[in-house]
This record gives structure tokens, C-alpha cells and sequence, in this order.
């Protein structure tokens, strides 16, 4: 592969992932000793497989400065492209962002395409993207992620047609600076024009908000690392099956559900995108959007995987996206999902856990987000005369009916109501 073939192609890997089983690939490390590299990889190669690609080899170098040119040293490089060719690798995926320039480096020496940690992510998420909402969203984060690093690859451009001899200034300045400009142009228009369009979806989703704030409906936001099992409690607890896969990034966009808790109060429960370790900061902003319905909740449910040892690090990287969105003030509870698994950790007694798969926990969880939101409702009894009989309508509609006992002057009701109704039941109170 040549300079000139190097380019940042975010589909081109993803295409071929369709026409294989699984495209046999190469992970690429820099281990500077800042975080868990195994446990990095580990995640990589999970978000490998999750874009249709076999993780058959990693090459890891343990090195305090990185090499400007390829962050690998030469020794380390040369290594990897042999490991490349021995596996047939279609690609190296390293695990960190590289610049443009290093791309393309990378990709000379290996003869391989080269993806990052970013790049993969994106593919996934441009793949699994449903709603008009969230194709926009991914979009934008990829030409976010592309401007600038448009540079390398323009350097690239610029060897390659410029300094021709008996031309004016425009040819010796070279026609890759010259295609670098346009390229530059043309994603900053592009960029503005979809920012503009999720400003126009965010105001709609703001009037939902606003809608749902006016009924006075809880909204209660399920959050987490990604493949914890949110869309697997959402379906359990509401019955309605959403798209559910044992894969990272399963759920891109946000479904919001309806559920009634046992006191009959009726919420709104939402799924949301789920989260990774050193989430690019391109995603964060671009689905800022999305995100924001944990934000705008009156409950967030913070789910980890109770099977997975690092259990305790994927809510702290929870805690890290939340802390950025400024939701510190709103009630927040944990929940540790498949607790079925065989190697569950010991936990608290007092701790929430939960089986999606089996039903166990979920009236345990049910019963404490009636607990949290007990503000929002009341027990009452009343009689309600034949002809105010069409008030029951709102019991039913907004709240529950528990008894109902037809009586000589009316209608007897033990019900539960929203704080805000109350004032339409007071005068048949008994």
C-alpha cells in the first residue's frame, strides 16, 4: 500500500466487513503506563469484533516517548508489519488516536490499512445508527475527527502533484495544498450545516421534554458501559422488545418506553447510548443531544455488569460522562445487571442486583424507584358522586385504581394520584 492510498476512509473497512465472516486484524499498542493496557485491549478487541473483525494478533510496546512519526519505534514497526503479513491481516487497529500524518505512516510500513481506537468506533457507530438523529450525530463526529487531520494526508497530496516545472506559483505551491484547502472548505461547510440540523432536532426533542414536563411524567434514564444490559432491563421491565445483541454498542439512539411502578405511578424509562473507556471527545459532543436525556431526567439509573470484574471502573467512567453533562444533582441509583452469570462478584445485600434474564431484582428495583419518587404520588380514598364519575377517568389515566365499590351516594375509589391532581379529589375525600 502507498502513500497515496492512505486516506481517512472510515467506510472502506466496514465494507469489507460485509463481504467475510471476519476480517482477520492486528491491534496496535503504545503502553505508556497511564492506564490498564490489558484491559484496553481487551476492549478493543471486543470493539473489533463488534464491527465484524477478528482481533488474530496484538504487538504492544512498552516505551515513556512515543515516536513522532509512528508512536512505535522503528523495531517495534518493523515486528508488527511482519505479524501482519504471517496473519494476512486486512488491517492494524491501534489502540489511541493518531494523527493524520501517523495514518498514513503507519499504513506505508505495514501495508495495511490502519484504523485508531476513534476511527473503529465511529464505523461501529456509523453501522449501527438508526434514526435520522443518530446518522447526523455520527457524521458529525466523524468530519469533527477528520478536520484536523487533514493535514497529513494533504501533505501526502502535495508530494504527489507538486513542484512540476515551467508552471506559474499555483504549480510549484502544489496541487495537494491547493485539494487540501477545498477539503478543509468544504467539511467546515458541512459540519455547519449538520450542526444547524441537530439544533433544529434538539429544539424538537426540547418540546418532548417540555411536553412530558407538563404532564408531570418522571422520566428515568438507564445509563452505563456500553453492553451492561440496559435495552435487556428495558425490555424485561416494560415488556417491549428493542433491538438487543450481546455486542458493544448495541443501542445507539435513545427508546423511551412507558412503565407503571407498583404505586401506579406511570414513568418514562429511556435507554441511552453506552459508554466506553477515554470516550473520544468527538462522540461526546456530537451526541451531547442524546445524552442530555440523562441529564434532563428525574432519575438516573447507573447499571454495571455485576459478571465483570472491572465493574467498579465502568461506573467510574459512567460517573465521568455524567459529571460532564451536570447531572450531580439528580437522584441516582446502581444497579449491578446479570447477576446469572457464574463468575458474579460477592456484593452488599443492600446493593441492587439484577438478572434481565431471569426477572431477578426487577421488583426489588421497581419498589426503590417508587421509593425515590414517592413525592410525585398519594394514597387516597374517595367517593366520587354519579355524576363526578368522569374524575375517575383521571385515576385510571394518571394513576391506579387499588378498590372500587359502588355505594348508595357514589362510587368508593382507594387509588393513588400525582401530587398535582390532588387538588381535583380533595372535596371527596372521606
Amino acid at each position: 500500500m502507498t502513500d497515496n492510498t492512505t486516506e481517512l476512509d472510515f467506510g472502506t473497512t466496514a465494507q469489507k466487513a460485509t463481504d467475510a465472516e471476519k476480517l482477520p486484524v492486528v491491534l496496535l499498542a503504545l503502553d505508556q503506563g497511564r492506564y490498564d493496557m490489558a484491559r484496553s485491549l481487551d476492549e478493543l478487541r471486543a470493539l473489533a469484533d463488534a464491527n465484524g473483525m477478528d482481533a488474530v494478533a496484538k504487538v504492544v510496546q512498552k516505551r515513556a516517548t512515543p515516536e513522532a512519526a509512528t508512536l512505535l519505534g522503528e523495531g517495534k514497526v518493523a515486528e508488527a508489519r511482519l505479524v501482519c503479513q504471517n496473519v494476512n491481516a486486512a488491517a492494524a487497529i491501534f489502540d489511541g488516536e493518531l494523527t493524520g500524518s501517523q495514518i498514513r505512516n503507519l499504513s506505508a510500513a505495514l501495508q495495511v490499512e490502519v484504523l485508531d481506537r476513534t476511527m473503529l468506533i465511529l464505523e461501529i457507530f456509523r453501522a449501527r445508527a438508526t434514526t435520522n438523529e443518530g446518522k447526523l450525530q455520527t457524521e458529525l463526529a466523524t468530519l469533527r475527527y477528520q478536520l484536523p487531520r487533514l493535514q497529513g494526508l494533504g501533505e501526502a497530496l502535495s508530494r504527489q502533484g507538486g513542484g512540476g516545472g515551467g508552471g506559474g506559483g499555483g504549480a510549484r505551491r502544489g496541487a495537494g495544498e491547493t485539494k487540501l484547502e477545498l477539503d478543509r472548505r468544504h467539511l467546515h461547510h458541512r459540519i455547519e450545516h449538520l450542526e444547524g440540523r441537530l439544533k433544529e432536532l434538539e429544539k424538537r426533542r426540547g418540546e418532548t421534554r417540555r411536553a412530558r414536563q407538563k404532564n408531570n411524567v418522571p422520566v428515568v434514564a438507564l445509563v452505563g458501559y456500553t453492553n451492561v444490559g440496559k435495552s435487556s432491563l428495558l425490555n424485561a421491565l416494560c415488556g417491549e422488545q428493542i433491538f438487543e445483541a450481546d455486542m458493544l454498542f448495541a443501542t445507539l439512539d435513545p427508546t423511551a418506553r412507558k412503565l407503571v411502578l407498583p404505586s401506579g405511578l406511570q414513568i418514562i424509562l429511556v435507554d441511552t447510548v453506552g459508554f466506553v473507556s477515554r470516550l473520544p471527545h468527538h462522540l461526546v459532543e456530537a451526541f451531547k443531544s442524546t445524552l442530555e436525556e440523562a441529564a434532563f431526567a428525574d432519575v438516573i439509573v447507573k447499571v454495571a455488569d455485576a459478571g465483570d470484574a472491572q465493574a467498579a471502573e465502568q461506573l467510574a467512567v459512567t460517573d465521568e460522562v455524567l459529571g460532564s453533562l451536570d447531572c450531580a444533582d439528580i437522584p441516582q441509583l446502581v444497579v449491578y445487571n446479570k447477576c446469572d452469570t457464574a463468575n458474579t462478584m460477592a456484593f452488599d445485600p443492600d446493593i441492587l442486583l439484577t438478572s434481565a434474564k431471569t426477572g431477578y431484582g426487577l421488583p426489588a428495583l421497581l419498589a426503590k424507584l417508587d421509593e425515590v419518587l414517592n413525592h410525585r404520588v398519594r394514597t387516597i380514598e374517595i367517593v366520587l358522586p354519579y355524576d363526578k364519575l368522569a374524575l375517575a377517568d383521571i385515576l385510571r389515566s394518571r394513576g391506579s385504581v387499588a378498590a372500587e365499590e359502588y355505594r348508595e351516594d357514589g362510587v368508593f375509589y382507594r387509588a393513588t394520584v400525582k401530587i398535582d391532581d390532588l387538588h381535583l379529589f380533595e372535596a371527596f375525600l372521606v
